[in-house]
C-alpha cells in the first residue's frame, strides 16, 4: 500500500504527540507585530484534523455529496485552519481540489470545478458575494469550534489504492485563459514523501528541526515540504505574509528555534540583501542548519556572496506537475550550486538543438531538455503527459559532469513570478497585439522574478504614450480578468511605452530579446515596483 499524507501524519503522532507540528503567531491588536508563538503539538494537529472531518462527513452527507468526491477548497493556504480544512477533508475520504486566493474569478472557479466533476465548494469568506450562482453546495471555510460531539464514522486510511486521486492542484499559470487540473494520485504522493525526507532529513537527530511556510497549501511547494517536515517530526512556523520581513525573521530564530530556512528566492533575497548591510542578520543566517530555496535561481552575485558568507545554501528544483526534482550538492562541495537528481530518482535528459545567445549567435554548448519517464513513480498523471506517454518539463539543463547540471531556463515564453508561479508572456503579448495592432507594433512582457509582469510596447506611431496604456487597459480587460493576479497586467503603470526599434532584438532575426528588456530597463522596472507597493 503507498504511504499518504495521513498516514505519515498518524505514524509521526504516535512517535511525537506532544511536539510542536505547528507554531502560530500571535498578534499585538494595536501594533499587528508579533507578541509570542503558541505551539500546538502533533496529537493536537490530529486529534484536530479528525474533528474537522467528521464535520465534514456531516456536512456533505447532508448535502448528498457521496464519499471520493471531488470538493474544491479555494482558500489562502496559509493558516493553521487551512491545512485543518485541506487535511479533514482528505481524511473524510473526499478528494480535496485546491485553489488559491490568486485565481479570484469566480466564472475560471466554476470552470474548474466541473472539468473535476466538483460536488461541492469550500471558500473563504472574503468571496462571499461573487458565489451566489454556485452550482454546487458551498460552505465557508473559517475554524471550527472543537465543542460539538460527532460520532460520524471515518474511512481507514490505509485501504487506498495507488491509482486513486489524493488531490486536484492546478498549473501555477494559465493556458487559454485557465490553469489545468494536475491530479494526483496517491502513488505520486508516496514518491514525494519519498523525496521530501531526503529533503527534510534532520541534520542534528538529537533535537528538533523548525522550518518556515514556505507558501500556499494550494499549491505544491508547501504541501511537498510539509510533508518533508511531518515524517521526520519537525515543526512549521506560520508567517504572518509570505514576504516576512527579516526582523521577523530574526524573531523567528530567537524566540521560535527556527534552525531551517525554506523560502523561494525572491523571498530569500530580500534577506540576503538585508544581511548586506546588517552583520547581526548574516551571523544568524550563517547558523543556520539550513537554507533551501526554490522556484526561481538566486541572482549569482547573491548565490556566490551566501557560499563566501558561510551561508548552508541549497537550491531545490522543482514544478507543480512533479513536485521535487533535482537539488543542489550545497556548500560543502566544490561546485555548490550543481543539480543532481534526488536518490533512487532517473531522469532523462534529451538533446535539443544549441541555444541562441543572448546577441543572437549559436551557443555550441549542448543543453538538455529535462523529461520525466512514464515509468518513474514522480511521473505527473497521464493526462499531463506527452505523446510518447513521458512528461517533457519544457526546463533546459548543460551537464558539467557527470549526472551534475546547470539550469540554461526554458524553450517557451514562460516566466516565473516573485513567488515562483508561472505566466505566459506569449499569450499576454499575443492577446495586446491581436485587441491593440492599431496602436502597437511591437510588445515585449517581462517580469521574472517580480510580483506581477510588466509589458513594453514599441507603438506604430508617434501617439500619446498615455493613450496607448489606457486603450490597451481597456481592451484586453476581459483577457486578464480569467487569470492568477500574478499573471495580470491591469493598471497603466505596469505598461511602458518606448520609442519604434528602441528596444534590445537579435541580431539575425530582429526578435525582441525578453532577458535583454529586462536588464536594459531594470531601474525603471524597479521604480515601477516602488511605487504600486
Amino acid at each position: 500500500m503507498p504511504r499518504s499524507h495521513l498516514t505519515v501524519l498518524r505514524s509521526s503522532t504516535a512517535r511525537n504527540p506532544s511536539l510542536p507540528v505547528f507554531k502560530v503567531p500571535q498578534l499585538d491588536q494595536a501594533s499587528g507585530r508579533v507578541e509570542s508563538w503558541t505551539p500546538i503539538s502533533y496529537q493536537q494537529f490530529w486529534d484536530d484534523v479528525e474533528f474537522y472531518a467528521r464535520h465534514w462527513t456531516r456536512t456533505f452527507t447532508r448535502d448528498g455529496v457521496p464519499p471520493k468526491s471531488v470538493v474544491g477548497l479555494w482558500i489562502g493556504g496559509f493558516t493553521y485552519a487551512d491545512a485543518l480544512h485541506i487535511y479533514g477533508i482528505s481524511r473524510a475520504g473526499y478528494i480535496p481540489q485546491l485553489f488559491s486566493l490568486r485565481l479570484p474569478n469566480p466564472v475560471v472557479i466554476y470552470e474548474l470545478l466541473q472539468k473535476a466533476d466538483a460536488k461541492a465548494l469550500v471558500y473563504d469568506q472574503s468571496y462571499d458575494h461573487v458565489l451566489s450562482d454556485c452550482f454546487v453546495p458551498r460552505h465557508l471555510s473559517t475554524p471550527l469550534t472543537i465543542s460539538e460531539s460527532t460520532n460520524e464514522p471515518l474511512p481507514d486510511i490505509s485501504q487506498i489504492s495507488p491509482e486513486e486521486i489524493a488531490f486536484i492542484f492546478h498549473t501555477s499559470g494559465s493556458t487559454s485563459g485557465s490553469p489545468k487540473l494536475v491530479p494526483c494520485s496517491f502513488s505520486w504522493i508516496d514518491s514525494a514523501i519519498e523525496k521530501s525526507n531526503q529533503i527534510s532529513r534532520p541534520l542534528n537527530p538529537g533535537r528538533q528541526d523548525v522550518t518556515v511556510w514556505m507558501g500556499s497549501m494550494c499549491h505544491i511547494g508547501q504541501t511537498f515540504m510539509l510533508l518533508g517536515s511531518l515524517q521526520h517530526g519537525s515543526c512549521t512556523i506560520q508567517f504572518t505574509a509570505q514576504s516576512f520581513p527579516s526582523t521577523e525573521l530574526i524573531d523567528m530564530i530567537h524566540h521560535a528555534g527556527l534552525n531551517r530556512l525554506n523560502q523561494f528566492a525572491s523571498f530569500l533575497g530580500n534577506h540576503i540583501k538585508a544581511a548586506r548591510m546588517d552583520p547581526k542578520l548574516l551571523t544568524l543566517l550563517a547558523g543556520l542548519d539550513d537554507i533551501l530555496y526554490s522556484g526561481l535561481p538566486l541572482p549569482r552575485e547573491d548565490e556566490e556572496w551566501a557560499y563566501k558568507n558561510g551561508l548552508k545554501v541549497r537550491n531545490l528544483f522543482g514544478s507543480t506537475e512533479c513536485g521535487a526534482i533535482l537539488l543542489s550538492v550545497g556548500a560543502s562541495a566544490r561546485n555548490p550550486g550543481l543539480l543532481r537528481a534526488l536518490d533512487g530518482f532517473t531522469y532523462r535528459f534529451v538533446s535539443t538543438a544549441p541555444a541562441a545567445s543572448a546577441s543572437g549567435h549559436q551557443s555550441t554548448a549542448r543543453l538538455m531538455e529535462l523529461v520525466i519517464p512514464a515509468e518513474s513513480p514522480d511521473c505527473p498523471h497521464p493526462s499531463l503527459r506527452q505523446a510518447d506517454g513521458d512528461f517533457h518539463t519544457g526546463d533546459l539543463f548543460q551537464e558539467v559532469s557527470p549526472g551534475l547540471y546547470v539550469s540554461r531556463g526554458r524553450d517557451d515564453d514562460w516566466i516565473k513570478s516573485e513567488n515562483s508561479l508561472r505566466c505566459d508572456t506569449k499569450a499576454i503579448e499575443d492577446n495586446a497585439l491581436a485587441m491593440c495592432g492599431n496602436l502597437i507594433a511591437q510588445c515585449v512582457v517581462v517580469g521574472s522574478g517580480r510580483p506581477s509582469p510588466v509589458m513594453f510596447i514599441e507603438p506604430r506611431s508617434d501617439v500619446d504614450p498615455e493613450k496607448v496604456k489606457k486603450e490597451v487597459i481597456r481592451k484586453t480587460r476581459h483577457f486578464h480578468s480569467r487569470r492568477y493576479l500574478h499573471e495580470r497586467i491591469s493598471h497603466t503603470d505596469m505598461i511602458v511605452v518606448v520609442a519604434p526599434q528602441s528596444l534590445p532584438r537579435t541580431a539575425t532575426k530582429g526578435n525582441i530579446r525578453r532577458k535583454a528588456v529586462e536588464d536594459a530597463y531594470k531601474a525603471q522596472i524597479d521604480q515601477i515596483f516602488a511605487r504600486v507597493r
